[in-house]
């Protein structure tokens, strides 16, 4: 299995930008897929990113696109969300997530998931 540890959330002002980083340890890395869920105050996870194992192809919702970019270092076992032009709507508990398929936009298609981190957007 794999172990996923976020980080770089926080506290950043609307039109900001902000990177969050997930880390992974235990089996290779270029195994998983890998992906960004989101999940603000009262409300379900929503799918934001996902790239595949080699990073090859990028996938993301409509509400991020244009503004988000999701990226995967495999030899520093490391994904990357880099999110640009923030919005207070933008604020939630950040998780990435890993499958063994080759990838999905459900929540239900990651076996693994790391704590998440806060990215707080201020209007």
């Amino acid at each position: 299995q794999v172990q996923l540890v976020e980080s770089g959330g926080g506290l950043v002002q609307a039109g900001g930008s902000l990177r969050v980083s997930c880390a992974a340890s235990g089996r290779t890395f270029s195994r998983y897929a890998m992906a960004w869920f989101r999940q603000a105050p009262g409300k379900e996870h929503e799918f934001v990113a996902a790239v595949t194992r080699s990073g090859g192809s990028t996938y993301y919702a409509d509400s991020v696109k244009g503004r988000f970019t999701i990226s995967r270092d495999n030899a520093k076992n490391t994904v990357y969300l880099q999110m640009t032009s923030l919005s207070p709507e933008d604020t939630a508990v950040y998780y990435c997530a890993a499958t063994e398929i080759a990838y999905g936009l459900a929540r239900t298609e990651y076996r693994y998931w790391g704590q998440g981190t806060q990215v707080t957007v201020s209007s």
